[in-house]
Formats: structure tokens, C-alpha cells, sequence
């Protein structure tokens, strides 16, 4: 009852004609950058982050909300009219939904698509709204010591899972960590790593570094590096679905919630999990009529499962993002970035000191589903006119738009020079396949990570050993160890048993 009325509190807060507004047009520019290839929902929210630093906090976050799910809806449209994944999460819509679209069956394909996210969405939403206080209630109870390991899960996984590598993962992270040192000490007020430059006293701004890495980085990579490529566009048919289609879909639907929603309550990371378990339990379920369509004509469920299980995860996904404070991909880095440029920190207190805007966002994210099905089944032809802007114009808009933004901030000169530096180093990192979000999450998370760290030896009277006594701090030792190890031992079983069935 206690979760039901702050839900009730939270949807008195979303339904305010200022906050609808902010979380349509969050809703309608989320499609709109999913529909665009190449311009993820983290390079959206990164570029924006400066231009909303005046808005109200609650509005900022819903509308930013709305730009991450809307996204995850756009995403299909390019998958499956032009076989052009925007984000990794939409991959395996491509498999079957662009040959359904080049036997002529566009529209159902869409729509099992946009329902299918509408379904996973609500359903997640349901297990955001029912757990998260929970999850919160329970990490209230941890202790600095608890706090410190908490944030080295959070960097392991983000730099195990989020790269090509372990080693690169933890480059990036450790690149990120060492530029979060830079200002003043918390404790001691000392000056660290600044060079005798004043502007650095205050330290970097994570917004600079967001918009830097995604948003300027995209644009210089995009004119260095990839070519001209001549996109073919499917015929867009009428978008509705046959009673055979809902049959062979709802079941879809479901299973690829179930399977997507564990993946993003767990700090692991990632859609392409989910999305390809999802479609290998279609093509194993499928019954033997259905089976010849996938990978030839195009089979309904393997479009319904994966869509559902991606959306299912990304809403998820907020679990651990708003009651533990570890982000699980690029987009909630750069969320975890907008939280705290407003001065808000997740974690287990933030249900407690932020209870309203909590509240008010999880309230949204029911209504952003609702006006999300309503943006993308009959407007679908208006998200496909947009890919006719010319790339060269539209680049040059998001650069504009992030070089204005940025010097708004301070009307400092430095920092334009600041962002088109870290501009350059996330062009490197980008081609040499670094991952940008382990930095972002090393500079929100590291002074964090010192502070409880200083605080927990604190408490152990000067002794790390106070990481051994409690057996909360054990538990998330044995998680660290898990992540870092298990993935190694299970890549070697699977090598010895791959070389023992070859010989």
C-alpha cells in the first residue's frame, strides 16, 4: 500500500502539463535518435546535458528518461527497413525483421515491434515500481566499508562487460579514475593535479567529458572514418498485424520479458545477451511451419522476442542504477552523470532524500510507454522521412549544438579547448575499441570510492582489514572475484571442450 501511494504521489508530479510536455518531447527526440543510425540515446542525453542545466530537476530527468527508452522504440525502424542497427540492442531485430520487410511485410514487423516494447516496458516498469524500494531498503543498511566494494563491483563490471577487453575496459576506467583526482581534495582542501591552472580547481566537469566523448567524439569519428555507404530503403507497407501474427507474437512478447527483465537488474550489462537468447529460445520453440521463415522470408517472433527482451532490460537496467548507483551501459553512465550534475546522487539514500523525484520518474516511465506506441505506430512514416537529412548537416547540428552548450556553462574559453581535447581522445579510444563509459563512471564514482574508502579505515581504526570482518564486504568480494573470473574459466572449459570434440 506504502509503494502504491507514493506511485500515486509520483503520477501526481509526472501529470503536470509542464512534465507531459518535457517527457513527450523526450519521447518524440528518444525516436527520433533511435530511428537515426549511428546516434545512440548516450550521445543524445550527453550533448543535451548542458542545454537543461536550468530546468527543473524532475522535468530534466523525465525528459532524459524519455530520450532513453525512445530510443530503444526507434531503434527497429532502421533495423528492419534498412538492415542499419542504430544501437548493438537492436542487432538481432535485423536478422528477421529485414527480410520480413524484403518479403513485403514491413508493417507487421514494426508493429510487433512497437508493441512488443510497449508490453516488455509496462511489465518491467511493474517490477521497477515493486523492487526497487526493496533493493534501496536493504543497501540503506551497508556500511562505508560495504559502500567502497559496492563502487569496485560497479567499475569491475562496467570495464568487464562494457569492452572489448577486460584490460582495455580497465584502461578507460582507470583513465576516468585519475581525471575524477583533478580540483581539490575532499578532506584536506588540497590542490591535486591542476598544474597551476585555476580553472582546474574545481576539477572537470562531467558534463564536458560526457558531451566530449559521446557527442563530439561521434561527430569527429563519423568524418575521419566511415565512408559513404549507399543505404537501401525496404517498402514501408501498412502497419498492422494478422490474427496469426498476434498469436505467433503475444507468447514472443512474454518470453522475451522474462528473459530480458533478470538481465538488467543485475549490474552485468548490456542488451546483446538478452536479445540473442531471446531469438535462439524462438528458433528452438518454433514449431516446424514457422521454423523455414527464420532466416529466409522473416519470422514474426524473431522481431517479438528480441524487441521485448531488449526494452525489458533497458527499463530494468534502473534498478541498480537508481538504488546501488551503478550504471549498466553507455546511456545510464551518462544518466548517472545528469543525477549528479543536479546534485543528486543515486544510491540507497536517494528513495529516502529524493523520494518525489524518484517516484515521479518511475510514474513517467508508464506514461512515456503509453505515448510511445502512440508516437511510433502511426507516425512511423514521419521517423522514416528523417533519414533522408544528409549526414554532413546533421553532424554539424550536434556539433553546434555541444560546443554552445558547453561554453553556456561557464562562458569559459578553457573549457572549449577542455572539450574538443577530450573530443580527440574519445576519437582515439573509439578506434582503437576503448570504452568511453568506464571514464565516465571512474570520474563520477572515484571521489565517492576514495571518500568511503578513507572512511572505512577510518573505522577499522587504520586497518584494511575491516574489509575482511563483515560479512556483507565478503559477499561483494566473492562478486568482484566472479566477475573478473568466472567469464575467464567458462571461455577456457568451453576452449578444452571445443579442442577434446575437434580431436
Amino acid at each position: 500500500m506504502e509503494i502504491l501511494n507514493a506511485l500515486m504521489q509520483g503520477f501526481a508530479t509526472a501529470i503536470s502539463p509542464a512534465n507531459l510536455v518535457w517527457a513527450l518531447v523526450g519521447c518524440a527526440l528518444g525516436t527520433a535518435v533511435g530511428v537515426l543510425p549511428g546516434i545512440g540515446p548516450a550521445v543524445a542525453v550527453a550533448m543535451l546535458l548542458p542545454i537543461t542545466a536550468k530546468v527543473e530537476v524532475t522535468a530534466s530527468m523525465i525528459f532524459f528518461a524519455g530520450i532513453y527508452y525512445g530510443a530503444m522504440y526507434g531503434g527497429s525502424t532502421t533495423s528492419i527497413l534498412l538492415n542499419t542497427p542504430g544501437e548493438t540492442a537492436t542487432m538481432v531485430t535485423a536478422m528477421e525483421g529485414n527480410r520480413m520487410a524484403k518479403s513485403g511485410r514491413a508493417g507487421a514487423a514494426l508493429a510487433t515491434a512497437a508493441i512488443g516494447s510497449f508490453v516488455a516496458g509496462t511489465v518491467a516498469t511493474v517490477i521497477v515500481t515493486l523492487f526497487a524500494p526493496s533493493v534501496a531498503e536493504f543497501a540503506v543498511k551497508l556500511g562505508p566499508p560495504e559502500y567502497f566494494l559496492l563502487m569496485v563491483l560497479a567499475f569491475t563490471t562496467v570495464s568487464a562487460v562494457l569492452g572489448q577487453s577486460t584490460l582495455r575496459g580497465m584502461t578507460a576506467l582507470l583513465v576516468g579514475l585519475a581525471v575524477g583526482l583533478i580540483g581539490l581534495d575532499q578532506i584536506s582542501g588540497q590542490a591535486r593535479y591542476t598544474y597551476g591552472v585555476p580553472e582546474l580547481l574545481d576539477g572537470i566537469e562531467i558534463v564536458l567529458v560526457a558531451v566530449g566523448l559521446f557527442a563530439v567524439a561521434e561527430v569527429l569519428y563519423a568524418a575521419m572514418y566511415e565512408g559513404r555507404v549507399k543505404e537501401s530503403q525496404n517498402r514501408l507497407s501498412r502497419v498492422h498485424m494478422t490474427r496469426r501474427d498476434w498469436k505467433r507474437s503475444i507468447p514472443a512478447w512474454l518470453r522475451g520479458t522474462a528473459i530480458g527483465a533478470p538481465f538488467g537488474c543485475i549490474p552485468a550489462g548490456g542488451t546483446e545477451i538478452p536479445t540473442f537468447l531471446s531469438y535462439a529460445a524462438e528458433k528452438k520453440l518454433a514449431k516446424d511451419e514457422n521454423l523455414a521463415e527464420f532466416g529466409h522470408q522473416g519470422a514474426i517472433e524473431g522481431v517479438a522476442g528480441p524487441e521485448a527482451a531488449n526494452n525489458a532490460t533497458v527499463t530494468t537496467a534502473l534498478i541498480p542504477l537508481l538504488t546501488l548507483g551503478i550504471p549498466t551501459s553507455n546511456t545510464t553512465a551518462i544518466l548517472l552523470g545528469a543525477f549528479q550534475n543536479y546534485g543528486i546522487n543515486p544510491g540507497p539514500q536517494l528513495f529516502t532524500t529524493s523520494a518525489a523525484l524518484v517516484w515521479a520518474l518511475i510514474a513517467s516511465l508508464y506514461i512515456g510507454n503509453v505515448m510511445l506506441l502512440v508516437l511510433n505506430l502511426p507516425m512511423v512514416g514521419l521517423w522514416v522521412k528523417l533519414l533522408k537529412i544528409p549526414k554532413p548537416q546533421l553532424y554539424a547540428g550536434i556539433l553546434i549544438f555541444a560546443t554552445v552548450g558547453a561554453y553556456g556553462m561557464r562562458q569559459s574559453a578553457f573549457d572549449l579547448v577542455l572539450l574538443y581535447g577530450i573530443g580527440v581522445v574519445g576519437v582515439l579510444m573509439r578506434r582503437f575499441d576503448f570504452p568511453t563509459a568506464p571514464v565516465v563512471v571512474g570520474m563520477i564514482l572515484g571521489p565517492l570510492a576514495e571518500a568511503q574508502m578513507r572512511n572505512a579505515v577510518s573505522i577499522g581504526e587504520g586497518s584494511f582489514m575491516v574489509f575482511l570482518q563483515r560479512p556483507m564486504s565478503l559477499v561483494m568480494i566473492a562478486l568482484i572475484l566472479a566477475v573478473l573470473l568466472l567469464p575467464r574459466i567458462l571461455r577456457a572449459t568451453f576452449r578444452r571442450e571445443s579442442a577434446a570434440d575437434a580431436g
